[in-house]
């Protein structure tokens, strides 16, 4: 699977690239170097933020799911005991 940006989520990323490497590296980068390096970056490490972003999906859902039952479980076979107490 193919992780692709938004057109404006792409532009501010490349603008973010040159920004970083104007302020942080020895020479500055141009835009369709900085656009390449995104692209090495989304397909490279991509997949692995992807990834850990499901992991913790599914975590979360899975602790979600393991609640359910005791905030919607009924009590079974529970007629007697109601009339007794009236």
């Amino acid at each position: 699977m193919s992780i692709e940006l938004s057109k404006d989520a792409r532009q501010q990323a490349i603008a973010s690239i040159e920004r970083y490497f104007r302020e942080n590296m020895d020479e500055p980068i141009g835009n369709v170097t900085a656009g390449a390096l995104l692209g090495f970056f989304l397909q490279e490490i991509g997949p692995s933020i992807y990834n850990l972003g499901v992991a913790h999906a599914q975590e979360h859902m899975q602790s979600r799911l393991q609640e359910l039952d005791y905030e919607v479980q009924e009590e079974e076979f529970s007629y007697w005991s109601q009339r007794k107490s009236r």
